[in-house]
């Protein structure tokens, strides 16, 4: 299915990847894992291009998890420059084509010159009303849903909530992202298939494409290929088939 054959409203409106694969791509080129990292910005541009094009709402990657800290204190050290670079060399581009940028996560860990660089591009493209990117950093789904759950308990503490009051959408009202879609669509590169606490509460009905490339080598076909899949899907959300198939008939049937 080509690029013009996807229709606006089966498009999934949003769309969470986690990058992976980065190292092995390097290692396989006889290369150090930063030469994968440095790489695999590449790949980023092209993600965030391709997604804009196709008109999703907003697009989440998962650039660095609260377990990242345990990996080589050299590497840790590289990718932390490498994230600097990158907002210093793309948040304009970002901003002149009206897509909004904002980091999710736990950002008190990271250095002083870090978080400047993140505040400044967050403020620049805030008003921005295009697609929203959302760069997961230091996060994990387990600490998104404890923190909110701190929010909530501090509430009930001061009087202003009641235990009754707590339903699933008040949880998500308190977790990150609250503003955005569910996740439709998770890709994992690399042909590993799992979710690696990521977003957890947040892709709850998402569909999982699992793809064997190597987040450098991840293209504009090769996101085109995971949308279009995704697009084949029976979402059900619960429901049979001839349940969905009837509310689907149901939809056209009031639109006539």
């Amino acid at each position: 299915m080509q690029n013009s054959q996807l229709s606006p409203e089966s498009l999934p409106k949003h769309i969470a990847i986690i990058m992976d694969g980065n190292g092995r791509w390097a290692k396989a080129q006889g290369k150090p894992r930063v030469f994968g990292h440095k790489n695999g910005v590449a790949a980023v541009r092209k993600a965030i291009s391709t997604s804009a094009k196709l008109g999703i709402k907003a697009i989440t990657l998962f650039a660095f998890s609260s377990e990242n800290w345990r990996r080589p204190e050299e590497e840790v050290g590289v990718l932390m420059e490498l994230f600097i670079t990158v907002l210093s060399t793309e948040v304009k581009k970002l901003h002149k084509n009206n897509l909004r940028l904002r980091v999710i996560g736990d950002t008190s860990r990271f250095n002083e010159r870090l978080q400047k660089k993140i505040a400044q591009a967050e403020a620049l493209t805030a008003d921005n009303s295009g697609m929203v990117i959302n760069i997961a950093a230091n996060y994990g789904g387990k600490w998104d849903i404890v923190e909110a759950t701190k929010v909530i308990a501090e509430k009930v503490s001061k009087g202003e909530l009641s235990a009754d009051e707590i339903n699933e959408a008040l949880i998500t009202q308190h977790l990150t992202m609250s503003d955005l879609p569910e996740v439709d669509l998770l890709i994992r590169t690399s042909g590993e298939c799992r979710i690696s606490n990521f977003m957890l509460w947040q892709m709850a009905y998402a569909e999982m494409y699992f793809t064997p490339i190597y987040w450098p080598e991840f293209d504009e076909n090769s996101l085109i290929e995971a949308v279009t899949w995704f697009v084949n899907r029976e979402r059900r959300f619960g429901c049979t088939g001839e349940q969905i198939k009837a509310l689907m008939e149901s939809d056209l049937r009031n639109q006539v």
